[in-house]
């Protein structure tokens, strides 16, 4: 196989990017924007000695479930993976791929239920639009080019409209971008957070300084766009990392509040706080239903950021002990429960296995764990202290098909078989995934 060959392939799988799987010459080709069973014409624009990469260059024979895609930056822009495919087909991806990692890489047979879906428009609560001396807008796949944009489809339309005037803003005073190169220029991003009703606009910038700050202000004020404030984060480091450590209020206030079913959250620029509102109460209900009857049990929450998932899923534990390495959250979290009224939660500052002792002498031992880790899982570190304190259940949210597989392999070698696993489709539109697993330990 050469580079520039021009093959035609049958697509018999589909990657967790999105892309549809063919061979050529006994190599495993990835295509971008081809789906399950077509049959497509491309262009070989990569060879590696395992896999080649092709360039899309015609539909020969289309997939029964190919649809023109509703938005008209999904062929450039790198966010988004199937809207050029119907909603039941993209929801049957995203389970084959959960089952497959769980099946492949963790060895483990468990009840992989039916995705739960939601919507697939303008679900989206957090925004990050890039600035660059090309425009602003939304990164083109797999690179740093900055797709100038008007408008983003999972976006919510109040973060789209802020975008928009921050580009006028800058057309108009001739305010420079973020200029990756040259580490130079001044706005790096437009990053906002809606909830409540209302939206906190982040401007990220390069240095301290922005041109015609008080214009600026105007102009977001003016979009109607009802606000919780104006907050300004430098990030002056040569980074990929979008927020900076320094917060600058430009105005109203520096936090917002967000409600889940019955409970309120406060929730500030560089907390963790899921995306999709509606589809975060469904996960939550799910985190819940695994828990079940806790009122006379002590539950941990792992990895408990602000508290939401704890406070919302286990405010009727006996005792609710949250653990979380960023001090900051912790705080938030102390707060939420006060607004939550929530008396029979603690919540500690560090990593848990450093903190077991502490929290078995203040709490007990606990009757289940709540984990809910970043993309890359948790540490090997970790589970052994989960299991050295030998909950009876775990209840493990991932945002990550294998990595979760690989864990749940690991928690099986400790004594925990996984029961049930609950996709739930928390960014549709895109190749990710959310699970909820079910851990139950073994009686020997």
């Amino acid at each position: 196989m050469q580079k520039n060959d021009i093959a035609e392939i049958i697509i018999n799988g589909m990657t967790d990017d999105g892309s549809g799987v063919g061979r050529y010459e006994n190599l495993a080709v990835f295509v971008p924007y081809a789906l399950l069973n077509e049959k497509v014409r491309v262009q070989i624009i990569k060879v590696k000695k395992s896999y080649a990469i092709g360039k899309l260059l015609e539909v020969i024979t289309p997939s029964e479930k190919r649809s023109k895609s509703d938005c008209e930056y999904f062929y450039q822009c790198g966010g988004c993976a199937y809207r050029n495919a119907d909603y039941e087909e993209e929801l049957s991806y995203k389970w084959a791929d959960v089952r497959d990692c769980i099946e492949r890489i963790g060895k483990i047979e468990a009840d992989i239920l039916p995705v739960l879906g939601g919507e697939r428009c303008h679900y989206r609560n957090k925004a990050q639009f890039p600035v660059g001396v090309s425009g602003a807008g939304l990164y083109a796949r797999h690179s740093h080019r900055i797709i100038d944009t008007q408008n983003c489809i999972i976006q919510n339309e109040d973060s789209v409209k802020i975008l928009r005037a921050v580009k006028e803003f800058m057309q108009e005073e001739k305010v420079e971008g973020y200029n990756e190169e040259t580490h130079s220029g001044y706005i790096r991003n437009v990053y906002t957070r809606s909830g409540g009703g209302k939206t906190l606009v982040c401007i990220v910038t390069l240095t301290e300084d922005i041109p015609k700050k008080e214009k600026l202000i105007e102009k977001i004020k003016n979009t109607g766009v009802p606000l919780w404030g104006i907050v300004q984060n430098i990030n002056s480091k040569r980074t990929n990392v979008v927020l900076g450590g320094q917060l600058k209020t430009l105005y109203g206030q520096d936090f917002m509040y967000d409600s889940i079913g019955d409970f309120k959250f406060k929730i500030s620029p560089l907390s963790f706080y899921q995306v999709n509102p509606k589809q975060t109460k469904v996960l939550y209900d799910t985190v819940k239903k695994f828990l079940g009857d806790i009122k006379d049990k002590t539950v941990w929450d792992l990895y408990c950021g602000i508290g939401t998932i704890g406070q919302y899923s286990a405010s009727e534990a006996k005792n609710l002990v949250g653990v979380e390495i960023i001090p900051e959250a912790v705080e938030n979290a102390k707060e939420n429960a006060k607004l939550n009224k929530i008396k029979n939660s603690k919540y500690y500052v560090g990593a848990a296995e450093k903190l077991t002792d502490k929290l078995i002498k203040e709490g007990g031992k606990p009757y289940a764990v709540i984990l809910d880790p970043p993309r890359k899982g948790c540490d090997k570190i970790l589970l052994d202290t989960v299991a050295k304190v030998a909950p009876e259940k775990i209840v493990y949210v991932s945002c990550k098909a294998s990595t979760l597989a690989r864990d749940l392999s690991y928690l099986k070698e400790k004594g925990y078989e996984t029961e049930v696993i609950q996709p739930v489709d928390m960014f549709p539109g895109t190749p990710h995934i959310e699970c909820v697993a079910r851990l139950y330990r073994k009686v020997n």
